[in-house]
């Protein structure tokens, strides 16, 4: 399964380039995750607990990053073991462009190959799964490093620009 997509982010290539090296950003964003340990250098290890159709599993696995050319692209790579329900591997190209308006523009190309009894499920759940999942990860991304919109439930009233929401506000203020 392979699918590609880009969205812009209202934040600086640098921010996002450090974001998407930072565990703690990253366990925030990939869904179900419970647990992520390790650094961008080293790789990291990451617990993520999901139900795919009617198989509900717990997956360890590693991520790994290779081809890094700060702030530009970076290759992630990832495979979880989910016990009798299988194995999940894939990995996903992402490059970052800044925008004329001082964002980024965020292109990500995403390979999912699945084994075991999630493999059984079939293509068309598979495959769904696999983009709703990348659609999560690259959404819950961009909402944890843009400010929130005018009249967003925690959006500053005066349009504070420096009232920003997740990780974007701590690296603000930090």
């Amino acid at each position: 399964m392979q699918m590609n997509d880009s969205r812009e982010i209202a934040a600086p290539r640098d921010v996002v380039w450090a974001a998407i090296l930072d565990p703690e950003v990253l366990k925030s964003c990939v869904p179900g995750c419970t647990e992520m340990t390790g650094s961008a250098e080293e790789g990291f290890e990451a617990t993520v607990v999901q139900k795919v159709g009617p198989v509900k599993a717990t997956f360890k696995g590693q991520v790994t990053m290779s081809a890094m050319d700060a702030p530009n692209s970076v290759t992630l790579s990832g495979e979880g073991k989910g016990g009798a329900a299988g194995f999940a591997k894939g990995g996903a190209k992402v490059d970052l462009a800044e925008t004329e308006n001082g964002g980024t523009l965020l292109t990500y190309d995403v390979e999912a190959k699945v084994g075991g009894k999630l493999a059984q499920l079939g293509s068309r759940i598979i495959d769904g799964f696999a983009k709703k999942m990348a659609d999560q990860f690259f959404t819950n991304f961009q909402n944890a490093l843009e400010p929130p919109v005018e009249g967003e439930e925690g959006a500053a009233p005066d349009g504070d620009d420096n009232h920003k929401k997740g990780w974007f506000k701590r690296l603000v203020k930090g």
